[in-house]
């Protein structure tokens, strides 16, 4: 029996928010966004170039146009987007997906000793008075200062990030060095570095977990290039933190690998993300139960450098609102320290901008985000989750590990452990074994999910005072407004439709579930079909067939009913094939990094050929591009793929 998709999401009234939310928090994997008789089937989709994250936040009685692929999305006049197109112009370009000028003329080319570091994190905010690495609850402090204890023994660089490097603005040669692999394995100090592990908290599956922190993970410092941006480097897996409790703060090649690409590939497609400068293996084993079934075995240790505007996390705020009346101003310091140097815009707006809202309660009551700037930020960042979210429905990613210690203030994917690329559109697919068989955190879910955090998220603001009741409300109506916007927008520009058509998207999703059809290939190949009348019926799926695999009469016809559908709404727009095509392939990828794709990069590492790395690393910086010569790279999975251990994974490093 088909499978009823998406109504497609209804905006819920703010009055209705607080009892919404606590059938959230009690039934955190009841979707919102997907109004849905069964879980399993359920859409999304993405924009090449991202639209500004920035706080511009439209009230939901008058939502702001958007504009994606040439497609302008029917809307009321803007309210607080005009307002704020200022501050939104002021915000750090780069914050959201890392995404600089490349053509600069002044480009600088930096040996690793001229790095210019910036330690305000230490300098501005509360520390561990102590510096050893026991196990322990961690108090009063947003950080320990903590050396990398890693073991190396011929350490070798694997790869590197062009990008990441013009980012930092060092010169090329660097990478040649004999010591490259020694200091980004942690094994010599980086001159000027100044190491520390980050304390935080979270939820995890729902439940809360206390602290957690930076057990594997030591943050070198912050490099500031000649565009004043702030760039964190990480060593993740470099040895043992404070944070590690039980663990050996180490990483495995397998799973270093996977963070290395995805962070690359991510980023080449449009989505915010931290970002990764190399990958280097240590020369020494790890032991690691991967399925933690008591089967552990030995795996080449590796070490990924991670690069971030900031690893601020959800629950970098949430661990002090939950340590008492005298953490709380830990929240305020962390809070201002986020906007100073990561919400410039925020900190500069003026009473002028009068940024006021009505909620749409009963009372009428008002927001004004001028009157406090932790409710400007708060929407900011509710908004820019939604907009990341909105982006890994897009391209079919699904994150695997949505706790609140791995959300982002700034709005990036962060923390790549067991996520997953669709292959055959299933919205209840989940990359993670151990969220099975609830699958709280499977690919229909995210939004879900996103809203869940924010709801955590605000919910700590509020503990804190910095916010009311209101605010916090209004964040989340943001969030879902701002999900709603993006994804329909996107979705447009995925079909090359001239407008939003809810019924059409909504009966293509459901074909899609029902027949398990290839998301990114099915969405590439929709780009040829033509609009033509003369076509025969019995013609109209011939550029499909590569996807359409072995469904009957039936489900031909209802495809066919789609296509021509679809084609009657395209010849409205007036643009032509040869135009649209363009268009399609500029936003619907040809190459994703697949999970059977990184699992062959990595058997050959771990047999120490490091081509397929490499190979991969370049194919995924140009995914929407053809390539000649790559294209096996955009075939279906092989039946292998599916086996445990490819398409699935533990959180285990």
């Amino acid at each position: 029996m088909p499978l009823l998709l998406l109504s497609h999401f209804s905006s819920t009234p703010n009055s209705a928010l607080r009892p919404l939310l606590s059938s959230l928090l009690l039934q955190p994997t009841k979707s919102r966004f997907y109004p849905l008789l069964s879980p399993k089937s359920r859409p999304y989709p993405l924009h090449r170039t991202p639209p500004s994250l920035a706080c511009h936040a439209s009230s939901r009685a008058t939502p702001s146009p958007i504009t994606t692929g040439g497609v302008s999305m029917d809307s009321s006049p803007p309210s607080l987007d005009s307002v704020t197109e200022d501050l939104k112009n002021q915000s750090l370009e780069g914050a959201g997906d890392g995404r600089t000028d490349n053509n600069s003329t002044c480009r600088r080319s930096l040996a690793l000793e001229d790095l210019s570091w910036d330690h305000s994190f230490v300098r501005e905010l509360p520390g561990d008075p102590r510096a050893d690495t026991m196990p322990r609850q961690v108090f009063h402090a947003c950080y320990t200062k903590v050396s990398p204890s890693v073991e190396v023994e011929n350490p070798q660089l694997v790869a590197w990030s062009e990008s990441v490097a013009e980012l930092l603005e060092l010169d090329p040669k660097e990478f040649e060095r004999p010591d490259f692999p020694l200091l980004f394995s942690g094994a010599s100090l980086l001159v000027g570095a100044l190491p520390y592990a980050q304390c935080y908290g979270g939820h995890q599956f729902g439940m809360w977990a206390g602290q957690l922190g930076d057990g594997r993970a030591i943050t070198l410092g912050k490099v500031l290039n000649s565009k004043a941006e702030r760039w964190e480097l990480q060593l993740k897996g470099a040895g043992k933190t404070p944070y590690s409790r039980f663990a050996d703060g180490l990483a495995v090649l397998r799973s270093s690998i996977r963070e290395f690409l995805c962070s690359e590939a991510m980023h080449s497609l449009g989505i915010p993300t931290t970002r990764a400068l190399c990958l280097v293996t240590t020369g020494k084993s790890v032991t690691r139960d991967m399925f933690y079934d008591g089967n552990p075995k030995e795996e080449p240790g590796a070490i990924v450098c991670r690069v971030a505007q900031s690893f601020l996390r959800f629950g970098s705020y949430q661990i002090h609102a939950t340590r008492g009346k005298e953490d709380l101003e830990i929240v305020r310091a962390l809070a201002d320290y986020a906007i100073r140097h990561h919400f410039p815009h925020i900190e500069n707006m003026s009473k002028s901008e009068t940024l006021s809202f009505s909620t749409g309660d009963e009372d009428h009551s008002v927001v004004d985000l001028t009157s406090n700037k932790y409710a400007a930020w708060t929407v900011e960042v509710a908004e820019r989750t939604a907009s990341l979210v909105a982006r890994w429905q897009g391209v079919g990613f699904t994150h695997g590990v949505l706790n609140t210690d791995n959300m982002s203030i700034l709005g990036l994917s962060i923390d790549y452990g067991p996520f997953g690329f669709l292959d055959a559109f299933d919205p209840s697919y989940t990359p993670n074994t151990t969220d099975l068989p609830g699958r709280r955190y499977c690919f229909a879910n995210q939004p879900d999910m996103g809203l869940w955090n924010i709801a955590q998220f605000t919910a700590t603001l509020t503990a804190a005072q910095l916010i009311n009741d209101k605010e916090a409300d209004y964040a989340l109506e943001r969030y879902g407004t701002k999900f709603m916007d993006e994804y329909q927008a996107i979705m447009t520009s995925k079909l090359g439709l001239p407008k939003y058509n809810k019924q059409l998207i909504s009966k293509l999703l459901n074909n899609m579930a029902v027949d398990k059809v290839d998301y990114t290939n099915f969405f590439r190949l929709l780009s040829n079909i033509k609009v033509d009348p003369n076509i025969p019926e019995d013609e109209l799926l011939i550029p499909l067939k590569a996807v359409l695999l072995d469904i009957g009469k039936e489900r031909k016809e209802a495809w066919v009913s789609w296509v021509q559908s679809y084609v009657q709404e395209l010849a409205s727009s007036g643009i032509s094939d040869e135009e649209r095509k363009v268009q399609m392939d500029s936003v619907n990828p040809k190459y994703v990094l697949r999970n059977y794709l990184c699992q062959t990069a990595i058997d050959s590492a771990e047999q120490g050929d490091f081509s397929e790395v490499r190979r991969l690393l370049k194919l995924m910086e140009r995914p929407f591009d053809e390539q000649p010569g790559m294209e096996k790279y955009a075939r279906l999975p092989p039946a292998w793929a599916y086996r445990p251990g490819v398409c699935m994974l533990s959180c285990s490093s």
